[in-house]
């Protein structure tokens, strides 16, 4: 669905200076990524790369025997599409919308004339790749170290970073992927930040009571991850 065109809102492209949003800006479409919406799929070329402005895009990486696990997520801190910077054209993953949300399209070769151009722009770029990055790895070591509910309200914290609001769709099975358990376990996770009111959750739907608490019983990786966010990328607008 195509809606008249909005750069402001993903951080990535408020980082670009005038000349380089100038490649950039005739070939954006702002469009709604609906849930399980695919924004390209493994082995298969990438022809466009979004930039969301709220929602969750999840690159997931399916085994031979079907298991999937998702390995990384994108908000409006980035852009999906991150081959395309490092000068390839597909990945061995999936990547589609597990949070819906709105977000810019742009062909995936604007991108690549436009990086040919600037030199600002491939720094801004690769800024944003080393920080998706350092993302992954944290995520790596944070399943080994840390419990399950401490796990579980870090992933909580950065969807609400990404959605800007405190009421979201989260479904158990997207939770699972993310924190690489059963959904049983979800629901036992859940179920217990809900009893101390720190968050509601009801069909998928969850809705962000007490996030200072939150913080609180969230393992060092949130904070580790946006620090690392914030100085490749910035402080984001609005931040205290």
């Amino acid at each position: 669905m195509e809606r008249p065109v909005q750069s402001a809102g993903n951080r990535l492209l408020a980082l670009l200076g005038p000349a380089d949003l100038k490649l950039l800006s005739p070939h954006f479409k702002s469009v709604t990524l609906e849930y399980r919406k695919a924004l390209y799929e493994a082995y298969q070329p990438i022809e466009d790369v979004y930039f969301p402005v709220t929602g969750v895009a999840s690159l997931v990486n399916t085994m031979a025997n079907g298991f999937a696990s998702e390995v990384g997520t994108i908000g409006n801190e980035g852009m999906v599409g991150l081959p395309i910077i490092l000068n390839d054209t597909m990945a061995p993953t999936t990547v589609y919308m597990q949070v819906p949300g709105e977000g810019l399209q742009l062909p995936a070769q604007v991108l690549r004339n436009a990086m040919e151009e600037s030199r600002t722009m491939r720094v801004v770029l690769a800024h944003h790749a080393h920080a998706f990055f350092n993302q992954i790895a944290q995520s790596a070591a944070c399943n080994h170290a840390h419990e399950l509910d401490q796990r579980c309200c870090r992933w909580l914290l950065m969807t609400h970073d990404r959605v800007q609001s405190a009421h979201f769709l989260l479904t158990q099975e997207f939770l699972a992927m993310m924190l690489g358990v059963r959904r049983t376990s979800v629901t036992l996770a859940a179920n217990k930040l809900k009893k101390l009111k720190l968050i509601d959750y009801n069909r998928g739907h969850v809705t962000i009571l007490d996030r200072k608490a939150l913080e609180k019983r969230s393992c060092e990786c949130y904070a580790v991850s946006k620090r690392e966010f914030d100085r490749l990328l910035g402080e984001p607008s609005g931040a205290a």
